[in-house]
């Protein structure tokens, strides 16, 4: 047998199936419950009207006594010169789409979606150099967390940029070239291909909101705890309200919103909010950072475990990572969790619960957790913290 190769027509070919089967599910259920879709443009205009106009150049206007607004969001361009060029430099989305990898890619932009994107692309042959210019990838998380990432994705081949800039991208011979501020000077990066991902802002532009009484700031739509907008009977959710643009979060607030329109009396919270990257290793979080709580004035315990000395993480093969609890010293509750290491996405859960419910270590110390598994090792962070560890070393006292 030779050497594996990438098909990755068949790829794409897999994803657009995977999420043509949830979008043909998502209608089933729209026509199960007998929900009319009108497909076309919309503005939103006074009175609780809505002018649509469909993709034949029809318009029509539509009466409600409730709307709910849920206009998603669209990628950030950045004001750098060459940056609006039509050739070489696109949005990170864009590279979903990908037919065939770049040689060598710089990504700008350090973030969730620019390093899940840095990993798919690198394991695809492709030499990628990521430009942040914040301290740390990853800046919302845990700054011991994201050194593990950091190191992962440097033993990949992947060249990261901290503290750094793009102030220009220009057309080379067989690419783009990229003048990089950072903390050692200037340079300047050469690659085929240029992202930009950083981040996304509410798609609220030009739909009528305004005009319709409803209040914004910097084009994200006000809400209250019921998802409701400055317009009685006019509900807003998911990524034009600009909170936490998450695609989870954005159908909490959608189901808020809908009960809310429909008379019942729901708040949202964002009280416990797992944050998930999916990179390799994976990360999950919830709550406070190490860094935060400390700002905070906390006086914090702090509890480890790593996956090296988890038995499932050693029959997977994934043994780098860590699971880290931060825990108030004087009442005991859970400040924050964070996990970097195999399936970190899906392990997660069970801290959002238990910060959710407001517990402590010794709640998740009185739950069994199976054996062998990669959950075994939230429940010895927990045992480091109260200092009972059995499968590692006791800390020193």
């Amino acid at each position: 047998m030779g050497e594996p190769t990438i098909n990755i027509a068949r790829m794409q070919e897999y994803k657009s199936k995977t999420s043509a089967t949830h979008v043909a599910g998502v209608g089933s259920l729209l026509r199960a419950n007998k929900v009319e879709v009108i497909n076309g443009k919309a503005k939103l205009l006074p009175s609780k009207q809505v002018e649509v106009e469909t993709s034949a150049g029809q318009k029509m206007t539509l009466q409600a006594q409730k709307i709910i607004i849920a206009t998603g969001a669209k990628p950030i361009r950045l004001p750098i010169p060459g940056a609006d060029s039509p050739n070489g430099v696109f949005d990170a989305g864009l590279i979903l789409n990908v037919t065939s990898p770049p040689k060598s890619l710089l990504m700008i932009g350090g973030g969730v979606i620019g390093l899940e994107m840095t990993i798919v692309l690198t394991r695809l042959g492709c030499k990628v150099t990521v430009v942040e210019m914040l301290p740390h990838i990853l800046p919302l998380e845990d700054a011991e967390i994201v050194a593990v990432v950091h190191k992962a994705l440097q033993d990949e081949g992947v060249q990261i940029y901290t503290n750094a800039k793009v102030t220009k991208i220009e057309d080379v011979p067989g690419g783009k070239a990229c003048t990089v501020v950072a903390a050692d000077g200037e340079k300047k990066i050469e690659a085929e291909q240029v992202a930009i991902a950083v981040g996304y802002r509410p798609n609220t532009d030009g739909m009528g909101f305004e005009e319709a009484g409803i209040a914004m700031v910097k084009g994200r739509i006000q809400t209250n705890e019921k998802m409701e907008t400055s317009v009685p009977g006019i509900y807003a959710a998911g990524d034009c309200v600009g909170k936490i643009m998450l695609a989870y979060i954005a159908m909490t607030e959608g189901e808020v919103a809908a009960e809310n329109a429909m008379g019942k009396n729901k708040l949202m919270s964002y009280a416990a909010v797992p944050r998930c990257v999916y990179t390799q290793p994976e990360v999950g979080a919830v709550g406070l950072t190490e860094e935060d709580a400390i700002k905070k004035g906390y006086q914090i315990k702090v509890g480890r475990y790593p996956f090296m000395a988890n038995a499932m993480a050693t029959i997977l093969g994934e043994r780098k990572g860590l699971v880290k609890m931060i825990v108030d010293a004087k009442y005991g509750q859970f400040l924050g969790v964070h996990i970097v290491g195999p399936h970190a996405t899906e392990l997660i859960a069970e801290a959002t619960l238990a910060m959710k419910m407001d517990f402590s270590p010794t709640e998740i110390l009185a739950t069994i957790h199976s054996h062998p598994s990669l959950a075994e090792a939230v429940k010895e962070a927990a045992l480091d913290i109260t200092g009972e560890t059995i499968h590692m070393p006791p800390k020193k006292r």
